[in-house]
């Protein structure tokens, strides 16, 4: 067959129960159950109860009946941040990731790097802060020589160490029962461990990327392109299609002291000049491999990714061969081959519909007249051709730049048919155009850190998303705000937070960096705009004070550390990009501080003592006190001559 055309044409059993309570792995006992009281244990976990609940046509899976407030389905950067976000407010949840390892794209797996709004660093100051914030400071600091496993690794740490967050790998949800349009029930299943679960939950969150989910529990959906008269975009094709922007296969490479031969398997593609007149090859560094080698788009990228898998395989080690063998590359002689991805990384499938469809218009300032911005994105309008590699005379993308960045509408992060159905990541309520932007992994985090947050707060209030959104919007947006997510036109108006009503002073002021800036609602500079951050020079000894005109009774203090947004921060495989970035603590970020309380009698006392920070965010709870004043004494920075502090909160 021509490789360019190979698409065309109830349960019975043992049954166990559980309500996820903060435990991080669920267990099973072994075959034989003992008596009660004597269950075994598992790396410190007790097996599920015993429960008589039939099963029906699968006798060799054991069922699990498991209850919580939020199950969050797909553990990429979405799903990991929906999570986080959900469990941190209070909710109980479950991950279920059909992998062995989390992250989605951003995995060892596949080890595509994150981007967002900042546009691989070329829009400073726009770096996305929030949870994808903290998990990239901290891969930054802590792996500094570039382990994708130990990413993965981070990753996980960061759920099993959640007490609120159980984590369920190798799992694919595969059924939903739905009544009066409500997810009831979720079914997963892990063939690993011979298990299903029965899970009921108050909210569900389908970070798949496919969306499987809401598959199943019957949400409205769309997949592939509008035509332009649809939504009147100006970057639709003019007649409609089923086509989607396909996947990719990504390979790394390093270089030796000597030459390194390589010969290409027999079903390896030929590859010419002319595939590659119009997609850049490099010339001296292949570390990284090529995000154009892609395929799918004008096929289905769900049904047939076991044979776009093969195919592009198939390209990867044919381009492979060509940089090696073709005498075009000769200082290619002594790279090979280091790790070749088995899992295509998917870009496009199925997108579920909001109450709002997000269209090139929202992202190109229809965002400024809504008032439900939940997360910001940035990244261009980037299209790419659906026919991928195999239009070798068509460039492999065409990316048209918005003016600024903009807000996603909380309406186009719910089901509109499905009551308590939210959705995160690429599968969000968009027309093909605006997810061409949306689409990228750090506006996916945000995404699912306003999805998890506003789960939680579903779960507190016992409201719909629908209802959140129309009553509870406002109390949202300052929730995320204090969880440091990014949101524009929405400044800090927090009424529990005293920090608002202190007069701030400090030891000196650097350039226009005032002390009030730490309390004027805005955790980061505007480019383009005045700054929002306290600087003060030299950094060591420098101080920043909050005094209240009463004494205060506190208990938490937040404070928002600089964490060098004008510059880009991601893991990615290329030396191009890593030149970019700070592969460790970021030089601005203060690294040794004390956090001081003044008592109305004028003791002062320690609150906290910090060394060795690399975080933008970070809080301190202590025992309620009667403070007048709170200040910070900063030690240290890593590496900058400069404090700098861009907020700081306080509450009881």
């Amino acid at each position: 067959m021509d490789r360019r055309s190979f698409i065309a044409g109830g349960f019975t059993g043992l049954a166990y129960s559980v309500l996820i309570d903060g435990r991080r792995v669920l267990a099973r006992t072994p075959l034989d159950t003992p008596p009660a009281g004597t269950l075994p244990r598992l790396g410190g976990v007790p097996a599920f109860e015993p429960a008589a609940t039939p099963l029906g046509a699968e006798p060799n899976m054991t069922l699990v009946d498991v209850e919580t407030d939020v199950l969050v389905c797909g553990g990429g950067m979405a799903g990991v941040c929906a999570a986080l976000a959900a469990a941190r407010n209070g909710a109980r949840v479950l991950l279920v990731q059909d992998r062995s390892r989390l992250g989605g794209n951003a995995s060892s797996e596949i080890k595509m790097h994150i981007v967002g709004a900042d546009c691989h660093g070329s829009r400073p100051g726009w770096r996305e802060s929030g949870i994808i914030e903290e998990i990239r400071l901290e891969d930054a600091a802590c792996n500094p020589h570039r382990a994708y496993e130990l990413f993965d690794l981070l990753l996980y740490d960061k759920c099993i160490s959640e007490p609120n967050l159980t984590l369920l790998l190798d799992s694919a949800v595969f059924r939903a029962e739905v009544e009066d349009g409500r997810i009831t029930t979720a079914f997963v299943r892990c063939d690993k461990t011979e298990h299903l679960y029965r899970v009921r939950a108050h909210v569900y969150l389908d970070c798949t990327g496919d969306s499987r989910l809401a598959l199943e529990a019957g949400a409205d959906m769309r997949w592939g392109r509008e035509g332009r008269s649809e939504f009147g975009e100006t970057l639709a094709p003019e007649t409609g299609d089923r086509t989607t922007q396909g996947s990719s296969i990504l390979f790394t490479a390093r270089k030796h002291d000597q030459p390194v031969p390589y010969v290409a398997p027999g079903w390896a593609r030929d590859i010419t000049a002319e595939d590659l007149r119009l997609r850049n090859v490099g010339r001296h560094s292949y570390e990284y491999g090529f995000w154009w080698i892609e395929l799918g788009g004008i096929y289905d990228t769900i049904r047939d990714n076991e044979r776009l898998r093969f195919e592009l395989l198939a390209i990867v080690l044919g381009v492979w061969n060509y940089i090696k063998n073709s005498g075009d590359r000769p200082d290619s002689a002594n790279w090979a081959l280091e790790t070749v991805g088995m899992i295509p990384g998917k870009r496009e499938s199925r997108r579920i519909m909001g109450d709002h469809i997000q269209t090139e218009h929202d992202l190109n300032g229809g965002w400024k007249r809504r008032d439900d911005g939940v997360a910001i994105g940035g990244w261009s309008f980037d299209e790419h051709p659906p026919e991928g590699f195999d239009a070798p005379q068509l460039r492999p993308y065409r990316a048209v730049r918005m003016d600024e960045p903009y807000n996603i509408a909380f309406e186009s992060l719910y089901a509109r048919n499905v009551e308590n159905l939210m959705m995160a990541g690429r599968n969000i309520s968009n027309s093909h155009v605006a997810f061409t932007s949306t689409r990228v992994m750090a506006t996916c985090s945000c995404i699912g850190q306003a999805v998890g947050t506003a789960a939680a707060m579903c779960v507190e209030t016992g409201m719909t998303p629908r209802a959140l959104r129309r009553e509870r919007i406002g109390d949202l947006q300052q929730r995320l705000l204090r969880d440091d997510q990014p949101i524009r036109q929405v400044v800090n108006e927090d009424p529990a937070d005293l920090a608002r009503h202190a007069r701030v002073s400090a030891s000196s002021v650097h350039e226009g960096g005032e002390p009030a800036h730490v309390i004027d609602g805005q955790p980061r500079d505007m480019p383009g705009s005045s700054a929002h951050r306290w600087r003060a020079k030299p950094a060591a000894g420098a101080w920043i004070e909050l005094r209240w005109p009463t004494p205060q009774r506190l208990q938490h203090i937040q404070i928002t550390f600089d964490s060098g947004f004008h510059r880009e921060l991601t893991l990615s495989a290329s030396d191009g990009v890593t030149r970019r970035t700070v592969r460790g603590p970021q030089p601005e970020t203060v690294r040794d501080y004390r956090l001081m309380g003044v008592r109305p009698d004028g003791e002062r006392v320690t609150l906290a003592e910090e060394t060795g920070n690399f975080q933008r965010l970070r809080r301190h709870r202590f025992a309620p006190l009667e403070l007048e004043a709170v200040r910070i004494e900063v030690v240290a920075t890593n590496g900058s001559e400069e404090a700098r502090v861009y907020e700081v909160r306080a509450y009881g």
